[in-house]
């Protein structure tokens, strides 16, 4: 099989990212306005009951096949054995959590129907291979099965979801998107896999790595998931989960810039690391860590600059109170950039779980013990407050573990222009929207902001002669002529 280029892997898999949450991106601002902060928050804590089910259902397995099939993926006959055992593995485990979860919520109870419906979601990641194709790196497959299923989920929601009344509509529109794009993908697989003999399959041999990926994936879920149903069960008004819900959306939509990297990258470091090539995984790790300050840094930044405007125009009335979540979870933008780099890139393809699952752990730890103390007090604001504290304490730890291999001093020192470049872009801006800026309307405020903050910030560090820009700009005109 010939090698992949990450760099065109990278767009492929940030065009996929786009793509998953391009529907909330389109979506987000009717729905915000049709179904309202208590529909929203009702959506969003049904949706994260159901999340669990499916994360113990599915162990660690799909992190786990990805790396698995990235060791062997120029050998059809042992990719084959691996997918074919996982495959199975996953799909009894993901039914055991699907019986549970129907009788214990979706039998009675207040929101039954909606977790009725959400059946479907679980049935939709038994069927899920996507797993298989990114360690084949393989990323356009899973682009050109996600184009199709997005545009026409975004032309249902605007032509069935039309009252606060049609919340069981949105669910089923949501789930059988999963379903059918994830239905779509197994058309591919006949080109990359033969048939095994069920006498040669190994199944149990993969229980126990997969439930070691997963002790550190349900740790980690407790920060990404726990935040809404701690929200839903401490608060009583469920419009917290709304407001919560829509602010965290919207820093990660901007987030899937910098993280895109790490999906391709897990795979790409397996297979240096499985022929022993330590140099040029190190390399691959600190040109990670320059991407992401040079991002993320920038859009934190930027992203606390013009949310006074994105909220109200993006979510309209009603949800003010996102303004100030939003100022607070920004800081996840840089923690969960670098923890992706280091846990994802690193920890994880170099076979150094235990380090990883200490770290997500840790993490987990914190912002469970901040979301007892800060809900009851802050609402939505405190569990904002909890993550931020959490992804900051993940990000520590694994900076520790890491110390041997890598210089931290360096690595940190790589995002002081960074920051010193990203300031000044900011005080730029503040300085043109008072003077200018202000005079329009909030739309074009905003896209005259993005487009006059990109230009600072790309512009100061090319004058201040930063290498890693200027290779970047230059990758990125040779991914566009096709040369790489």
């Amino acid at each position: 099989m010939s090698k992949k280029s990450v760099a065109k892997n990278y767009i492929y898999n940030l065009i996929y990212q786009i793509l998953v949450l391009i529907l909330p991106v389109i979506t987000t601002p009717y729905l915000s306005r049709v179904l309202g902060a208590e529909g929203i928050g009702i959506y969003s804590y049904t949706i994260s009951i159901v999340t669990y089910f499916i994360l113990f259902g599915s162990l660690g397995i799909a992190m786990y096949a990805q790396r698995e099939i990235a060791y062997v993926q120029d050998n059809k006959e042992k990719r084959s054995k691996i997918f074919w055992e996982i495959f199975i593995l996953r799909t009894i485990t993901l039914t055991i959590s699907l019986i549970i979860f129907y009788f214990t919520f979706a039998m009675t109870g207040e929101y039954c129907v909606y977790y009725r419906i959400l059946i479907l979601e679980i049935i939709g990641n038994i069927l899920d291979i996507s797993a298989f194709f990114q360690g084949m790196e393989e990323f356009k497959k899973i682009i050109k099965r996600n184009l199709i299923v997005k545009a026409i989920s975004i032309i249902s929601i605007f032509l069935f979801v039309k009252t606060a009344d049609d919340l069981n509509k949105y669910l089923l529109i949501y789930v059988l998107s999963t379903l059918v794009g994830n239905l779509s993908l197994w058309f591919y697989l006949p080109k990359y896999i033969k048939r095994i003999s069920l006498k040669r399959l190994e199944i149990k041999k993969h229980l126990k790595p997969t439930i070691v990926l997963f002790i550190p994936q349900i740790a980690s879920q407790i920060y990404v998931v726990l935040d809404k149903t701690m929200i839903g069960i401490l608060v009583e008004d469920k419009a917290e989960v709304g407001y919560y819900e829509q602010s965290q959306k919207i820093v990660k939509i901007i987030l899937t810039l910098a993280t895109s990297l790490g999906t391709v990258m897990l795979p790409r470091i397996a297979s240096e690391f499985a022929k022993g090539k330590q140099e040029q995984i190190r390399k691959s790790i600190l040109n990670s860590f320059n991407y992401i300050f040079l991002l993320s840094i920038p859009m934190m930044i930027g992203l606390v600059v013009i949310t006074q405007d994105l909220i109200p125009w993006f979510l309209g009335e009603g949800f003010n109170k996102s303004i100030y979540i939003t100022y607070a979870i920004s800081p996840i933008m840089i923690m969960i950039g670098l923890s992706s780099v280091i846990g994802t890139q690193y920890l994880l393809p170099t076979k150094k779980q235990k380090q990883y699952t200490i770290s997500v752990i840790t993490g987990a730890l914190v912002n469970l013990f901040l979301n007892f103390i800060l809900i009851p007090h802050y609402l939505s604001i405190g569990a904002a407050i909890a993550t931020v504290v959490a992804e900051t304490s993940v990000t520590g730890v694994q900076f520790y573990f890491i110390r041997n291999d890598f210089k931290i001093k360096e690595i940190l020192k790589m995002s002081l222009k960074y920051f010193i470049v990203a300031i000044l872009m900011a005080i730029i801006l503040l300085i043109v929207n008072n003077i200018l800026f202000y005079k329009f309307s909030v739309i074009i405020r905003m896209i005259l902001d993005v487009t006059l903050g990109a230009i600072a910030y790309f512009g100061l560090l090319i004058l201040l002669n930063d290498q890693f820009t200027k290779k970047l700009i230059s990758r990125a005109l040779k991914v566009k002529k096709g040369d790489v």
